[in-house]
C-alpha cells in the first residue's frame, strides 16, 4: 500500500431481504455467506482495513469471529429504500473520524456475493490508484443476454418489435457476431473518498452520482461472480465453493 493511498473495505450486510430472507448469513459450503466476503477482503494486499456495516446481529457476530470491525447501521439506512452509497458513506465517515490519517479510498463489497475472483479487489484498486479515476466497478460479459437481442413484446397483441432501431436483433443471429457488451456483476465497487462523499464537481445528480465522473471497469469472466438473490444462486455458489472449503 502506497503511503499516499489508504483503502478500507466496507462490507454491506443489511438484515432485511424480500427476495431471499437471511441471504447474507445463509450457509454456503459450510460457512455463513458473509464469511466468504470477509475472507476475500482480508486476503487483499491493497486494503488497510475491513469493516462490516450491518443491522443484523448474526452478521455482526460472524464479522467479530473473523476479527472484523463492525459498524451498527442505523434503522433509516437499513430499509429496502436505503441506498448503497448512503450506507457506505455512513460507515466511511464514522471510521475516518476516529483515524489520525483518514482513508483516501473505499471498496464496497456485498455480503451476499460469496463467489468472486480472488484478485478482484486488488485489480480494482490497482486501476483506481494508477489511473486516479473516481471509481472502478466490476463487469461481466452479458453473453447471450445481449442488448441487441432485446425486444419489445406488446402485452395485448403479442407483437414483437425491436427494443431499439428498426431491425429485430440488429439482424444478427450468431452470438459470436455480437459486439462486446458488459454488465455490472456486483463483485466490487472501488472509489475515491471524494467520489463517495459526493465532492466531485459537476457530477450530475442521481443514484450513481457517488461513482463520480471518471468511471472505469475491470472485467471478470462470465460466471465468476455469484450474487445470491434466489435459492438457486445458493446452490450454484455452494457447488463452486464446496471443494475449496474441505
Amino acid at each position: 500500500m502506497s503511503e499516499h493511498h489508504s483503502a478500507i473495505a466496507i462490507i454491506l450486510a443489511r438484515a432485511g431481504s424480500k427476495g431471499l430472507p437471511g441471504k447474507n448469513t445463509a450457509p454456503v459450503a459450510g460457512k455463513p455467506c458473509i464469511a466468504w466476503t470477509i475472507q476475500h477482503a482480508q486476503q487483499s494486499k491493497r486494503l488497510s482495513e475491513v469493516v462490516v456495516s450491518t443491522d443484523c446481529p448474526h452478521a455482526a457476530a460472524v464479522a467479530r469471529e473473523h476479527s472484523c470491525l463492525v459498524v451498527d447501521r442505523p434503522t433509516d439506512l437499513a430499509s429496502d429504500r436505503a441506498t448503497v452509497d448512503d450506507a457506505a458513506r455512513h460507515a466511511f465517515t464514522l471510521l475516518n473520524q476516529r483515524r489520525q490519517r483518514p482513508h483516501t479510498h473505499a471498496v464496497i463489497l456485498y455480503a451476499n456475493v460469496p463467489v468472486r475472483p480472488t484478485d478482484l479487489t486488488d485489480r480494482a484498486l490497482d486501476l483506481l490508484f494508477t489511473s486516479r479515476c473516481h471509481s472502478v466497478q466490476s463487469y461481466a460479459p452479458v453473453g447471450k443476454y445481449h442488448p441487441w437481442w432485446t425486444a419489445r413484446l406488446d402485452p395485448t397483441t403479442n407483437l414483437v418489435s425491436p427494443w431499439e432501431g428498426s431491425v429485430l436483433n440488429h439482424n444478427i443471429f450468431r452470438r459470436q457476431d455480437l459486439p462486446p457488451a458488459y454488465i455490472p456483476d456486483g463483485g466490487i465497487i472501488a472509489l475515491s473518498a471524494d467520489a463517495l462523499l459526493l465532492r466531485i464537481p459537476n457530477t450530475p445528480p442521481g443514484p450513481h452520482a457517488f461513482l463520480g465522473l471518471d468511471r472505469r471497469g475491470v472485467i471478470n469472466p462470465e460466471g465468476s461472480v455469484i450474487d445470491i438473490d434466489a435459492r438457486t444462486d445458493l446452490l450454484v455458489a455452494d457447488a463452486i465453493l464446496r471443494p475449496s472449503s474441505t
